[in-house]
């Protein structure tokens, strides 16, 4: 049996249905994009030769998984094709989705849960460029964690962009979760007394917003150094994930981001909104691939429990599902 097949069914069970039903949706545009193309160049193609080869490298390129990610994926899968001695296209599909995965897993044990404190508060910094849906993604984190018992404090940490206090404030009055702000003040100061409240209250988890600033790096790295040691003070060991927020219709330039903030902090995480709405839904594998961190939760939807926490095996199922149909 191979990977897909064990997958299949895997995901078919109860338990796993609505997820899987989910990703199906949510994957949608890439798989048609993705799948539709795959499935042409294989009714195209009846031996695998060069010609293949590189209409297979443009399909892959087009659905951003991203030209370093590709070049290693066709020399893997050059390699296999050899090795084993595939000569119909037909036999492919298996090992194509056999080698994304283990493009994404490369051997490591992939962590997708929060990393929660086990003898204090948990604090979870988030980061990202404006426009990238960070508010909204602290919002919906916010209302997962409040569902499964935690009491939740958010820290409205960006104090620059006009908007961002009342736009947290929203979220928390929507999904009635507690929010700490402080008008014009220093984004540092606001997280102090914010962190403050959240140990004298017996807060479970503190998610803190941050100004989404990438212009000037060497600002953003004082002011996050500045946010990081603060954080430290008040709760040794914390933050205990710093997440960045990446809009995944923006593609390659996701990954761009993220190598911008891995130089000017410690990433433990990535959040890719707006998965739903693009074509583009290989930059999953581009991203980890480039920047060796996992994803840790995919925006399949608008709603408020839209926000999924991401598994590798329903991505790939909800990618390919339609090869198999």
């Amino acid at each position: 049996m191979g990977l897909f097949d064990k997958f299949k069914n895997i995901l078919s069970k109860p338990v796993e249905k609505e997820e899987t039903k989910k990703y199906s949706s949510g994957l949608e545009k890439t798989r048609k994009e993705f799948t539709s193309k795959l499935n042409l160049l294989n009714m195209k193609h009846n031996i695998i030769d060069e010609e293949y080869y590189e209409e297979l490298e443009n399909i892959l390129i087009t659905s951003d998984i991203g030209i370093n990610t590709v070049m290693s994926f066709m020399d893997k899968l050059r390699s296999r094709v050899k090795k084993e001695n595939i000569t119909s296209v037909n036999d492919l599909k298996e090992v194509i989705v056999d080698l994304m995965f283990i493009i994404y897993v490369q051997n490591e044990i992939i962590v997708n849960k929060i990393n929660y404190s086990t003898d204090t508060l948990t604090v979870i910094l988030f980061v990202g460029v404006n426009g990238v849906g960070k508010t909204t993604t602290i919002g919906k984190i916010g209302y997962k964690l409040k569902n499964e018992g935690k009491k939740v404090l958010m820290i409205a940490g960006d104090t620059f962009r006009a908007g961002a206090v009342e736009q947290i404030n929203e979220w928390g009055k929507r999904l009635e979760i507690d929010t700490f702000f402080k008008e014009n003040k220093d984004p540092s100061s606001v997280i102090y007394d914010g962190l403050n409240k959240a140990k004298n209250e017996n807060y479970d988890v503190v998610l803190i917003d941050t100004a989404g600033r990438l212009q000037n790096k060497t600002n953003l790295m004082s002011e996050l150094e500045k946010m990081n040691k603060v954080i430290g003070d008040i709760v040794p060991s914390a933050p205990h994930e710093t997440l960045l927020v990446i809009d995944a219709t923006t593609g390659q330039n996701g990954i761009s981001q993220a190598n911008s903030f891995k130089e000017i902090t410690n990433i433990t995480g990535i959040v890719l909104t707006k998965l739903d709405g693009t074509a583009k839904g290989g930059i999953v594998l581009a991203i980890k691939d480039s920047v060796k961190i996992p994803v840790k939760f995919i925006g399949l939807g608008e709603k408020k429990e839209d926000l999924r926490v991401f598994d590798i095996e329903k991505y790939i199922y909800g990618l390919f599902k339609e090869m198999d149909e």
